[in-house]
């Protein structure tokens, strides 16, 4: 079967990747800080903007603007996969499936992501609601604020939450809004 991805130059895109079998890499803060050095290793190299980011213990959401000729974020994700894996410490590396052998591949991440395309700036808006509430949503902690690895403390800089946004659990997402 041949997979197919929505590809266009310049759009905007949200992500859930997940690490292999969820085995919880991201509650080390030293693997996050790595995952930061990866994302800007590729972003120097390909670049793109980090509209919203949020790690947590087993996986991560983003939101991607790509430049207005390129559409290539499999390529991105390739190489910071790559990149945090050939990294990371040996101790998050499973034991390796033949598949993976043959392949050449760690077994880290899983091997697919969750790609959608941004439609508009509604879309947007419930994506990022989304990737800000995921900690709360997830029993990580009982308000966004509190999660310290996410762009919620950047968009709250930038005046688009008050710093108890989300504190009460009552945010209504349209249903299909994230995957995971």
């Amino acid at each position: 079967m041949q997979y197919r991805r929505a590809k266009t130059p310049g759009a905007t895109y949200f992500f859930t990747v997940v690490t292999y079998q969820r085995q919880t890499i991201f509650d080390d803060g030293e693997m996050v800080e790595l995952l930061r050095q990866c994302f800007r290793v590729v972003k120097q190299r390909h670049p793109f903007v980090i509209e919203a980011m949020v790690v947590l213990r087993e996986h991560l959401h983003c939101i991607w603007t790509l430049p207005d000729n390129d559409a290539n974020f499999s390529m991105r994700w390739r190489l910071i996969k790559t990149e945090f894996s050939r990294r990371c410490r040996d101790s998050y590396k499973r034991p390796q499936e033949a598949s993976r052998v043959r392949k050449g591949e760690q077994p880290v991440w899983q091997r697919r992501f969750w790609e959608h395309q941004i439609r508009d700036e509604r879309d947007f808006q419930h994506h990022v609601d989304y990737i800000h509430f995921n900690p709360v949503h997830h029993g990580l902690v009982t308000a966004p604020k509190d999660w310290d690895y996410s762009s919620f403390h950047r968009y709250v800089r930038d005046g688009c939450y008050p710093i108890d946004w989300g504190a009460d659990g009552d945010i209504k997402l349209p249903p299909n809004v994230g995957s995971e």
